[in-house]
């Protein structure tokens, strides 16, 4: 049993509190009580807090980073990325995800929302790291069948506590409407939420309503792909009507501010959705898009670039946007076990470092992780009670191997 003591914690009303927090296996078992600890774990006045979840990336992407940049999605889509993508293996995906990990690791975050390919070899890779990986299919008209999406529903939802997975596809433009009704069918016979792409760019928007007379969310609605709720990942050029069918169905807008802004996407109205009491979340995007998988840039993005957008200081206060990328998160994925720092709870956690020149002086400790927090402020992250980076070291990883066969697999696929 390890003992957080010595500390500051933010407890699951999000309130800060001097409380020693007990973990015995992956568990948090108490929060404020007095038991025997195997291990001290000596928070030195920092702050314990629940861990970071990415609601919407593409972890094996780390191929491309830095190698596609400065062009408009349709182009760095068509051009760079799938013909690359189309020589990748699953040993590939394997060795590439690993990277990502590390980098999550760094900046406090213990799940990621993976939509992407070869499952199986994700799968393992997390399994193989200790990360939490929650899986997305992302079936379109090219690639993977329905067949293969209800075998793999099935399969990862009983692979292993740190896996598992949802119904998903890549988006209604790269999707055929026989598939989405069928999507819609197998939402239906397991009474579960669909993930997807969704109004990231105007154009997307423009030609779903030539395609349908629908905006996407629109469309999703009268199919009943989000009858039982989901997500649509960026949910940039969204109208008041898809704000009001996202609330109605209890589903998510996963923001991605860093992609959507490097990619001149435009500004998800956060502000709009936090007034209308849609659900929101916090993802980075693929590191080929991003390129960074930095939760402290994309809370801070969200944050400035909601200000700027409503003209307005006060738009999408800041712990507003941390609990999005905490709990918002979390709920988004299907993890309400690992959401907050609650006896009970899965023990995916992280410690602030405060005796940083950028946390003081200590005036409001929640608005300096958003506004003037970074990595370098991850002291600790800790996925399903294991200790895996602390004080800037990977306790549990070959960093120099991943390195190493990452870097292999851009030199084989160029």
């Amino acid at each position: 049993m390890i003992k957080f003591t010595n500390g500051l914690v933010l407890d699951k009303d999000f309130n800060i509190v001097k409380e020693d927090v007990y973990v015995d296996k992956n568990k948090i078992v108490s929060v404020g009580g007095e038991l025997d600890a195997d291990e001290i774990y000596d928070l030195e006045g920092n702050l314990l807090m629940p861990s970071f979840k990415n609601a919407h990336t593409h972890s094996a992407m780390t191929f491309a980073r830095s190698y596609a940049d400065d062009l408009p999605l349709d182009k760095w889509l068509n051009e760079m990325i799938f013909p690359m993508e189309a020589k990748l293996t699953g040993e590939d995906i394997y060795n590439l995800s690993k990277l990502a990990f590390l980098e999550y690791l760094t900046s406090g975050i213990t799940a990621c929302f993976d939509m992407y390919y070869f499952p199986e070899d994700m799968a393992k890779a997390s399994v193989d790291f200790g990360f939490r990986t929650v899986m997305c299919c992302a079936i379109n008209n090219f690639k993977e069948s329905l067949a293969e999406l209800e075998e793999y529903y099935n399969r990862y939802n009983n692979y292993d506590e740190l896996v598992s997975y949802k119904l998903g596809f890549h988006a209604e433009y790269t999707t055929s409407e026989e598939i989405m009704r069928k999507i819609a069918e197998l939402a239906e016979k397991y009474k579960a939420p669909v993930y997807v792409h969704a109004s990231e760019t105007e154009g997307e928007v423009k030609g779903c309503i030539e395609r349908y007379g629908k905006t996407p969310a629109e469309l999703f609605d009268s199919l009943g792909i989000w009858k039982y709720g989901g997500a649509g990942y960026h949910s940039v050029w969204v109208t008041d009507r898809d704000l009001d069918i996202y609330k109605k169905n209890g589903v998510y807008a996963v923001i991605n501010a860093g992609s959507n802004c490097k990619l001149a996407s435009g500004i998800a109205p956060v502000s709009k959705m936090l007034d209308k009491s849609v659900n929101i979340a916090v993802g980075t995007d693929g590191p080929s898009s991003n390129n960074a998988l930095d939760m402290f840039r994309e809370m801070f993005l969200i944050a400035a670039t909601q200000k700027l957008n409503d003209k307005d200081a006060a738009s999408a206060p800041a712990v507003d946007i941390l609990k999005a990328a905490t709990v918002g998160s979390a709920h988004c994925m299907g993890l309400a076990n690992c959401d907050v720092i609650d006896e009970g709870k899965l023990a995916d956690l992280i410690v602030i470092d405060l005796h940083r020149p950028n946390m003081q002086p200590i005036n409001n400790i929640l608005k300096n992780i958003v506004y003037s927090g970074s990595k370098e402020n991850v002291k600790m992250t800790m996925i399903n009670g294991k200790i895996l980076y602390r004080d800037g070291k990977f306790l549990k990883a070959d960093v120099d191997e991943i390195y190493r066969k990452a870097q292999d697999v851009i030199e084989q696929i160029k």
